[in-house]
């Protein structure tokens, strides 16, 4: 059954709100320090043709936001002409271009007929290979071997340090983040990182989140980005996972998936002359804790923030 036609649907509001929503989950799909598996590159149109301007952006956020391996998009007739059909429930995106008519109408000054060109946004509906059932083959992302990635430098020491911290970290996906709720660390496979520094500077933030556990450190975590608290966890994490990557000699840079929190540390620091104070110190605490795991079976040191369990802290 074709699926009914939408309509009234605000195009513009729509790609910006999910833009913007994946810049304040933090993890902008264009710049991350893993690859995807299978999705890597632009997207494509069902005759292979890439997308371009925002129709990449658009398509390759909400291709991450919704686990989409396969690079391919088309629309509900071009899957059927391939022999194909998009599953029963599924939800189309949205492809834009810019399209234009003419107008005629009268001057007001000269009173003369004159053509006028407006353009207009316009868009059709496409699906993700994913979506479909029945394409060839080619249109899947293939199961990737977990391909070594090239020991780094520093392995010993980054081997040390994790071996000894009792964190439940799992590997699989596309993103990187600590739930408070499940006190599980969540990473995308080694192989998926363009180095194993990398992996250990996006490890070391994440394990600074699992240090401000309920049953840990006891950091307050926010609820949501804009949240005082969620951008100053951000910033503990970020200066603590600093301490890290210098104990360990690595590369000490701000990631891009979390440059998006810039502007809220900013607004932080502006309002509160202690705040950046009180943040060091917790990092400081954290990196210490962290540590403690190397010599002996810590005692969990006692914060001054009540702790809340949330989804998810990138």
């Amino acid at each position: 059954m074709r699926p009914k036609k939408r309509t009234s649907r605000d195009v513009a509001a729509e790609i910006t709100d999910l833009i913007i929503r994946k810049l304040e989950e933090g993890v902008p799909p264009w710049s991350r320090p893993w690859r995807s598996t299978g999705a890597g590159g632009r997207p494509l149109r069902h005759c292979g043709t890439p997308y371009t301007g925002i129709n990449t952006l658009y398509l390759w956020a909400l291709g991450d936001a919704q686990g989409y391996r396969s690079r391919y998009w088309m629309t509900y007739r071009q899957a059927e002409a391939l022999g194909a059909n998009v599953r029963r429930g599924e939800t189309g995106a949205l492809s834009v271009y810019y399209s234009s008519f003419k107008k005629h109408e009268t001057h007001p000054e000269t009173g003369k007929d004159v053509e006028r060109s407006i353009r207009f946004l316009r868009h059709y509906v496409v699906f993700n290979a994913d979506q479909i059932d029945a394409l060839p083959a080619y249109f899947y992302a293939p199961d990737e071997p977990e391909t070594p990635v090239a020991p780094s430098a520093r392995q010993a020491a980054i081997d040390t340090f994790f071996a000894t911290i009792p964190a439940d970290v799992r590997h699989g996906g596309n993103q990187a983040y600590f739930t408070p709720t499940f006190d599980h660390i969540q990473l995308p496979h080694r192989s998926a990182f363009r180095s194993m520094d990398l992996y250990a500077s996006t490890r070391c933030h994440e394990t600074v989140h699992w240090s401000g556990h309920a049953s840990r450190l006891a950091r307050t975590f926010g609820k949501r980005f804009g949240d005082k608290a969620y951008a100053f966890e951000e910033l503990v994490a970020e200066i603590g996972a600093g301490l890290c990557c210098a104990d360990l000699g690595l590369p000490n840079v701000l990631h891009d998936g979390h440059a998006s929190y810039v502007g809220h540390w900013v607004g932080i620091l502006r309002g509160d002359k202690t705040a950046i104070i009180h943040a060091a110190s917790k990092a400081e605490q954290a990196f210490n804790f962290l540590k403690s795991f190397g010599a002996s079976a810590p005692d969990p040191a006692s914060g001054d923030d009540g702790a809340e369990a949330v989804a998810a802290t990138v």
